[in-house]
């Protein structure tokens, strides 16, 4: 004979907890409250650098809590507004405690951010340009294997190493992992997952392992191949943000009764809805 499902729900155990329910909420607040201030505490700052002393930190810079490995800092530069995820690596030279001459070997400019668990391992020069952003786990390095024995392990044999270069404005999604020699233009999208070696021009859309480009825009051809999502339309001018939020609560059905009285009008150019909109003002 089958067991009912109200008959099961009653002969599962019921979860004992060891603190009564009060005191188990007032532990948690307390947890969850001593970790927001170690996150606080523990960020880096250049007002607050803690034991670090990178070479140079712009203003509005952070490197969240709890920290990666990070080392030869006084040959990492980062640049102003950026922003460092927790458990982001930050590496200067193959180990702590080596003399790198007088030059910066890893470059971030301003606003650049770095997703959590990313690594940026600068063995040789690495240099990120401003308005980067990076997804988790990126990893970035200018160190690579060599192979050249056979027969000796491949950890033990002596590294091959080539500067990376990303250029500003660059998106690079989750996963993706940029070997030494790159050489990236500006405004490119590297695919979550991908893997870049090579040169990538500018303006492109690269992914798979190796990376190649799947998308690009010349000032000539615009988008090739075509994009297959319209490029977002601008607001108009005059449009207030009463009107806007307005435009955010109304349904399907309206947004569509208001495009029907758009299209039935042949004397207002074709999308200019700034008129419309009007009726959406409070008290109209």
């Amino acid at each position: 004979m089958g067991v009912m499902p109200g008959d099961y729900g009653e002969r599962v155990p019921k979860s004992r907890n060891t603190f009564s329910s009060w005191p188990r909420r007032l532990a948690q607040r307390a947890v969850h409250a001593g970790w927001a201030w170690a996150q606080r505490t523990g960020s880096v700052t250049a007002e607050h650098p803690g034991r670090l002393r990178f070479g140079s930190m712009g203003t509005g810079t952070r490197l969240a809590f709890p920290l990666g490995t990070v080392f030869g800092e006084p040959w990492i530069h980062l640049g102003a507004h950026c922003i460092i995820g927790e458990q982001v690596t930050l590496t200067a030279g193959l180990m702590p405690g080596l003399e790198l001459g007088p030059d910066p070997i890893l470059r971030l400019g301003d606003g650049v951010v770095l997703g959590r668990g990313s690594h940026v391992i600068a063995d040789t020069t690495v240099t990120i340009g401003s308005d980067c952003y990076f997804g988790p786990y990126v990893y970035v390095t200018s160190t690579n294997h060599s192979y050249d024995d056979p027969h000796e392990p491949i950890g033990k044999q002596w590294p091959r190493m080539d500067p990376v270069e990303i250029g500003p404005g660059c998106w690079i999604g989750t996963g993706a992992v940029i070997l030494p020699g790159a050489r990236i233009g500006r405004n490119v999208v590297v695919a979550a997952g991908a893997v870049v070696r090579g040169t990538v021009p500018d303006h492109a859309v690269v992914a798979g392992a190796p990376a190649r480009v799947v998308r690009r825009w010349t000032p000539d051809g615009g988008w090739q191949p075509p994009l297959r999502t319209p490029a977002p339309v601008p607001i108009p001018e005059g449009v207030t943000p009463e009107q806007l939020r307005a435009l955010s609560a109304l349904d399907e059905e309206a947004v569509a009764r208001l495009a029907e009285l758009d299209g039935q009008d042949p004397h207002r150019p074709a999308g200019d809805g700034t008129d419309r909109l009007v009726e959406l003002e409070p008290g109209s």
